[in-house]
This record gives structure tokens, C-alpha cells and sequence, in this order.
């Protein structure tokens, strides 16, 4: 069995303090989506804002399709951008977020993913992570972009419904070791941090990593 690895809002946002992302951070035990709590947050709070969920009782992905969060055993999280592009180039977005996880989880775990475009990384056949990025309109005439991530890290096989047992896996059962959830958040805001501020500056993603499955 697996220790225990609360995510701990307090020591994120000191690790994260010197950046955009993660400004502000807030850990809620269970919630129905992170994007949806970020989207009613949104109109108070300032680009960077991090909220993370150690459950989700709703969680979505692409489509509507339901993204199942496995109690304390995933990064389930949302991320409010500003960015400065229209709605019908959101999928630079979720390009980016998509390339950060998987640069993220081959620097830190030493293991190559593929991205299944739009929105879904592999570590071979198995699916471990997806984005969902939603565009809102804000009062003054600007976009909000909710910016979702779902990354399997310490779930088992059982922690999987019977349908998604063959399908999807986790950095966990990839490597047959627990990984630090709070390390891993960290590596992968610091890089996301990275690779938006270039798009803010460049107007383009940085490539991360090799695409197609």
C-alpha cells in the first residue's frame, strides 16, 4: 500500500512563489470539478490561481467524458490564464499543457510519453493524464481560460473501474513505485509556468516533446 501524500497548499505556494502560476494556491479535499471552482472564482481572482482537488466527484474531460479521481492519488487541478489570443486558438492551450505534463513526467520520472492529440498522454498504450481547457468570456470583454489537468499517479489497477482496468494506467504502475505528489505538482507548475510564459511572449508553445500515437 501507498503512504498518504496530502497535497499541502501552503508548502506549494513557497515553492511557486517567484512565478505566475500557482501565485495562489488552494487545496480542497473533494469537490465536483476544479474547473468549475476555478471558473466561479475567476472574476475575483488574478491570473495564476491554482486550485487542486484530492477528489472530484464530476471531474470531466474532452466531450463531457467523465475523469475518474481516485482519492489522494492523482493531480487533479485547474489553472486561471489570461492569455491574450481568441477562443478559436484555445488549442494552443491545451497543446501546451498537454507538452508540459509529458516533458514534466520524462524529466522527473525518466519516462517517454506520446500525446494522442487533442488532449490525452500516454506512457505506451495506457492513458495517464488529459486536459480540458474552457474558454469563459470575463466582464470586461477579455477571456478567462480554465485550463484542467488530470494526471494518474498513484493509482493501482483496482483504483481503475473494471471498463478503464486495461486502459488506463498511472506513473505507479509504470515504475512499480509510489511517487511524491507534491514534488511531482511542483516540477509540473514550475514547467507549464515555462512553457506559458513563452506563448505570452512568443505567441507559440515551445515543443516538449514528440507528438503522435
Amino acid at each position: 500500500m501507498s503512504p498518504v501524500d496530502p497535497l499541502g497548499a501552503d508548502a506549494l505556494s513557497a515553492a511557486l512563489r517567484d512565478q505566475l502560476i500557482g501565485s495562489r494556491i488552494v487545496v480542497l479535499n473533494e469537490t465536483g470539478s476544479t474547473n468549475d471552482v476555478v471558473a466561479e472564482l475567476a472574476p475575483g481572482e488574478g491570473e495564476g490561481l491554482v486550485v487542486f482537488a484530492e477528489a472530484q466527484t464530476s471531474a470531466r474531460g474532452q466531450y463531457g467524458r467523465r475523469w475518474e479521481s481516485a482519492a489522494h492519488k492523482g493531480l487533479y487541478l485547474s489553472i486561471l490564464l489570461r492569455p491574450k489570443i481568441d477562443v478559436s486558438e484555445s488549442a494552443q492551450l491545451t497543446d501546451l499543457l498537454a507538452r508540459s505534463v509529458a516533458a514534466t513526467i520524462e524529466e522527473q520520472i525518466g519516462l517517454a510519453c506520446l500525446i494522442k492529440p487533442p488532449n490525452d498522454v500516454y506512457l505506451a498504450t495506457q492513458k495517464i493524464a488529459g486536459v480540458l481547457v474552457e474558454m469563459r468570456v470575463e466582464a470586461n470583454g477579455g477571456y478567462a481560460a480554465i485550463a484542467g489537468i488530470g494526471l494518474n499517479v498513484n493509482q493501482l489497477r483496482q483504483d481503475f473501474p473494471p471498463q478503464l482496468q486495461g486502459s488506463a494506467g498511472s506513473l505507479a504502475l509504470a515504475t512499480g513505485r509510489w511517487v511524491d505528489r507534491n514534488l511531482l505538482a511542483i516540477a509540473l507548475l514550475r514547467k507549464v509556468n515555462s512553457s506559458y510564459a513563452d506563448l505570452r511572449s512568443q505567441g507559440r508553445a515551445v515543443s516538449a516533446t514528440p507528438r503522435g500515437i
